[in-house]
């Protein structure tokens, strides 16, 4: 963890958001895999770390605004947690590592908050994820299962946005370490790996082995596969051919659980067939352009509409799109090939704070969500500033099916020529994503660089 002054400034921060009531932060629990005592490695919730940075299940917290007072609830290990889980430090300790002196037992937790609850004060608690979660704050605040969404605070989503979406200094250097020490092998070992007749599993494997040799987790399920046109394809089972491209999209956390997302795509033998290179070069070309586009006060959106563009324009080259570009990125037709959004913040999740709701993390009253395919995918639109880091990963993918179905529609026939695509229906996808920060004047790529040109992928020793 950090050290208690880091914690104790978050907390103050967000407590001045408020001028009354009662903030309640639920940590996670264990989750079985098949029968109670076998569980999935634990996973804190990602607002309970920043405020409290307990790494530990079954924990609660109020934070009193009237009083100023903030309470941790958890039970004290007993001797069946020391023999299983071995003797660590207990609540009570930890909790004054993040500068929290009052600690109650966790069966305490009810019995306060129907106190302020009976005195009529307002509870504000973050929509709950986990099954177990939801059944607990509806037991907790004697609310029904159902009327869970209709009672979060949207004052309390707004303040931890605020605050979680500016990284500070110890945070970037969180996230820098781990993509210099682990996320960059784990790309230049797949990259290596990429020879005909490999299969899948093996690189991923060993992707998955350098994170945990370097006593990390995963932020996502890696993604690992010949058929990138399969936007999150977890499937593993394909052997490495002549002619295909295969796309990594994988990350790492750091021990704080700052992550990590990196994508590249590496051609089989890593040898650029003239299509592939074709292909590449445009979405190579897209991603810097977007990149350098970076700085505070920019909308997101606007960047990934230019990314659109300039993929479309080198589709038009290859004779795939015809007509105005223009026109056709305002209506859409470039989202048969660019069918998700530009990137996502990133931080203490790798799509940071979506559990809180996308629409409050990454839209606001100036910048709108649209409804256009793909655009609609855009997870963050909204006005840069500095300390947002946020990811830049255009794509240029050919789903067979979603063409075959615009094809048999005749969907933007004005804009795309389908004969052309017969060519393409096997090519897969290609995607190049790197994680960025937005500092004061512009922006910075954080981490070691991570081979994406075609000469420093086709000459990596």
């Amino acid at each position: 963890m950090f050290n208690a002054a880091i914690y104790e400034k978050r907390r103050s921060d967000l407590i001045s958001q408020f001028k009354e009531g009662v903030l309640l932060f639920l940590a996670n629990g264990e989750v079985p895999m098949n029968y109670p005592a076998n569980t999935y490695r634990f996973r804190q919730d990602s607002t309970f770390l920043y405020y409290f940075g307990l790494d530990i299940p079954d924990l609660a917290v109020i934070i009193d605004i009237d009083k100023n007072e903030v309470i941790i609830y958890g039970d004290e290990p007993n001797m069946d947690d020391i023999i299983w889980m071995g003797d660590k430090p207990g609540v009570k300790e930890l909790s004054k590592r993040v500068g929290i002196e009052v600690t109650k037992p966790f069966e305490k937790l009810a019995g306060d908050l129907c106190k302020s609850i009976g005195k009529g004060r307002k509870v504000h608690y973050l929509p709950p994820y986990h099954e177990e979660k939801k059944k607990l704050t509806a037991f907790l605040l004697d609310l029904k299962y159902q009327e869970i969404d209709k009672y979060v605070s949207v004052d309390l989503i707004k303040a931890v946005v605020k605050q979680r979406a500016v990284k500070k200094e110890e945070e970037i250097m969180e996230m820098e370490s781990t993509l210099s020490e682990v996320t960059f092998d784990m790309h230049v070992t797949a990259m290596k790996m990429a020879n005909e007749g490999v299969y899948e599993y093996q690189i991923a494997g060993a992707i998955k082995g350098i994170m945990l040799q370097k006593n990390r987790m995963l932020p996502y399920p890696v993604i690992c596969t010949v058929h990138g046109e399969t936007l999150h394809n977890n499937n593993y089972d394909n052997k490495l051919k002549k002619e295909q491209v295969l796309l990594v999209d994988a990350g790492s956390e750091s021990i704080l659980h700052y992550a990590t997302d990196i994508t590249r795509t590496t051609p089989v033998g890593r040898k650029f067939s003239n299509r592939q290179k074709e292909i590449y070069t445009i979405v190579l070309e897209s991603q810097l352009k977007a990149i350098d586009l970076i700085k505070p006060g920019t909308d997101y959106k606007s960047i990934h509409l230019e990314a659109a563009g300039i993929m479309a324009e080198g589709l038009k080259q290859t004779g795939i799109i015809k007509g105005n570009i223009d026109d056709v990125v305002a209506q859409g037709a470039h989202a048969l090939f660019f069918p998700h959004g530009l990137g996502h913040l990133i931080g203490l999740d790798v799509h940071d704070m979506e559990n809180l709701g996308e629409d409050y993390v990454g839209y606001d009253e100036k910048v709108l969500r649209s409804m256009q395919f793909g655009l609609a995918y855009l997870r963050y639109g909204k006005i840069l500033q500095q300390g947002n880091v946020i990811t830049v990963e255009p794509g240029i993918y050919f789903i067979p099916a979603l063409i075959e179905q615009w094809k048999a529609d005749k969907k933007f026939s004005d804009f795309i020529d389908y004969s052309k695509l017969e060519k393409y229906m096997d090519f897969g996808g290609i995607r190049i994503e790197d994680n960025i920060l937005v500092t004061d004047k512009g922006h910075r790529i954080l981490g070691k660089p991570i081979p994406k040109s075609i000469d420093e992928i086709e000459n990596i020793a």
